[in-house]
């Protein structure tokens, strides 16, 4: 019985730890990089938040498809140009480049830090 609840807990600690690492294939940047890639008219720029977490606070030139309907809009996205995804902390992002890269997206980024580490270029 020991050793089940040894393999139970071993098991739950991969899942955690495998959450919080970014996944193959995905480029990751800090919102000081994305500074610099904003005026970029090729890449699509994504906000994976709530409507009125976005209605509150946005980056301009970032639309809105919150995490719980990406995968039934991700036909408003090309899959021939690159997708920056952000949301308020990295982990719904994280999530949502995951989504699209499983969906056959090849060139996807994720903001790490997300609206709370955003400060507008001065």
């Amino acid at each position: 019985m020991e050793y089940l609840n040894i393999v139970i807990i071993a098991l739950i600690i991969l899942f955690l730890v495998r959450r919080m690492f970014p996944t193959k294939g995905i480029r990751q940047i800090t919102t000081a990089e994305l500074n610099n890639e904003l005026q970029d008219k090729n890449k699509q720029f994504i906000d994976v938040r709530t409507p009125g977490e976005y209605k509150g606070n946005h980056i301009r030139g970032f639309r809105n498809i919150p995490l719980q309907q990406l995968g039934q809009r991700m036909g408003e996205l090309s899959q021939e140009r690159e997708v920056v995804v952000i949301c308020q902390s990295g982990m719904r992002s994280n999530s949502a480049s995951k989504l699209l890269k499983k969906s056959g997206f090849t060139n996807v980024t994720n903001v790490k830090g997300g609206m709370s580490a955003w400060r507008p270029k001065s």
